[in-house]
């Protein structure tokens, strides 16, 4: 039997979860997807971890506990998912080890309310990482105007950094650029640079639903030929912005005095459009030196019917600039789709971030008084 998702990880790409909870820790679900599936990370985020808390009874005993010691709300939070990701940090250990520390990370974000200031970010990404305590963590911080500096502060003081929520290539540039300033700064420090990775999380799926959303209100054929392909136009030429990157004498100085790339990591890669392949944002990235963090469906869809035949990016750089300039000629402006993605992006997690307040404190409400 093809082992599909083996295919998938022979080719470069590191297979990672997006998704995260008590339950899966508890009962062996994610020691059997590492061991039987080729997962060797996980992430998470807000919506995520509201929807853990709602579900079961996982987190009720901590919750009383918590409620006995009358931590803050925004305390109990911190504390419910430093758990988790301690747990699954411990779980995945082996493959951090066996990887060097490439792989075998689990991600936990910084609170998203903060993601338009700079200092309390940088302060909560340092919080987090000795909260959590363990080599194999990363930091989430989203790409925000605000959270470029958040991310050059943090990798300069060693935090291994996340960064989430991009979704247009000029921030994308910005975010390199801010990952080497935190190297250099780093390196002058007198840090060891191979003990610090990191990964920049670019959002696929949210860019074929909003653009598809446009054309579909212009409802030309011209429009209709161009649903489904914005998403991995954008994210093959941030590729080739990474390429560029690692080629640059910049980077290849860090690289000399022991730092790892910054990889490019595919998020949002559940297909949202029925009319799309379910593993349409794997197979169509397939490249070396890639992550593709996928919801438990896309991972089950992928070790099902998944085709890989090498370097899906690779030559595909003028096909993936004429789609977005396709698309500019019909009026959709490329620097509007991504600002909006972005402010809505931080505003989903700040809404799943009330859900999760509103979740535990419920439970809060119904554990029993000392």
């Amino acid at each position: 039997m093809t082992d599909r998702l083996a295919d998938l990880s022979a080719q470069g790409v590191s297979v990672w979860l997006d998704d995260i909870s008590r339950e899966r820790l508890r009962s062996g679900n994610l020691a059997d997807l590492v061991a039987g599936r080729h997962v060797v990370g996980v992430t998470s985020n807000p919506t995520i971890f509201s929807k853990a808390v709602e579900k079961g009874d996982a987190y009720d005993a901590q919750i009383a506990d918590l409620k006995l010691r009358e931590i803050s709300m925004d305390g109990v939070i911190r504390y419910l998912m430093a758990y988790d990701i301690r747990w699954a940090c411990d779980v995945l250990r082996p493959v951090f080890d066996r990887t060097g520390g490439e792989d075998g990370r689990v991600s936990i974000e910084v609170d998203p309310r903060m993601a338009k200031e700079t200092s309390k970010t940088i302060a909560e990404a340092t919080g987090l990482w000795w909260l959590v305590d363990r080599p194999n963590v990363m930091v989430k911080i989203p790409a925000t105007e605000e959270g470029l500096p958040a991310i050059t502060a943090a990798t300069a003081v060693g935090v291994n950094v996340n960064v989430t929520l991009i979704f247009g290539l000029a921030r994308y540039d910005a975010v390199m650029d801010a990952y080497l300033a935190g190297l250099e700064q780093a390196r002058t420090a007198g840090l060891d640079l191979s003990s610090i990775h990191s990964v920049a999380s670019f959002f696929v799926s949210r860019v074929d639903t909003e653009v598809d959303k446009r054309l579909d209100k212009i409802g030309t054929d011209d429009a209709a030929a161009l649903r489904g392909k914005a998403g991995v136009a954008n994210a093959r030429l941030a590729y080739e912005r990474y390429e560029a990157m690692v080629a640059s004498a910049r980077w290849q100085a860090l690289e000399a005095a022991g730092a790892h790339r910054q990889r490019p990591l595919w998020a949002s890669t559940g297909v949202k459009d029925p009319a799309y392949p379910d593993t349409l944002y794997v197979a169509d990235l397939v490249a070396p030196e890639t992550v593709n963090t996928m919801p438990e469906a896309t991972l089950d869809a992928v070790a099902d019917h998944g085709e890989f035949t090498g370097n899906a990016i690779g030559g595909t750089y003028d096909d993936s600039r004429r789609v977005l300039a396709d698309l500019a000629g019909l009026g959709i402006a490329y620097d509007d789709v991504v600002g909006l993605l972005e402010a809505e992006g931080v505003q989903k997690f700040e809404d799943s971030y009330a859900q999760m307040v509103q979740s535990v404190q419920k439970q809060l409400d119904a554990s029993p008084d000392a």
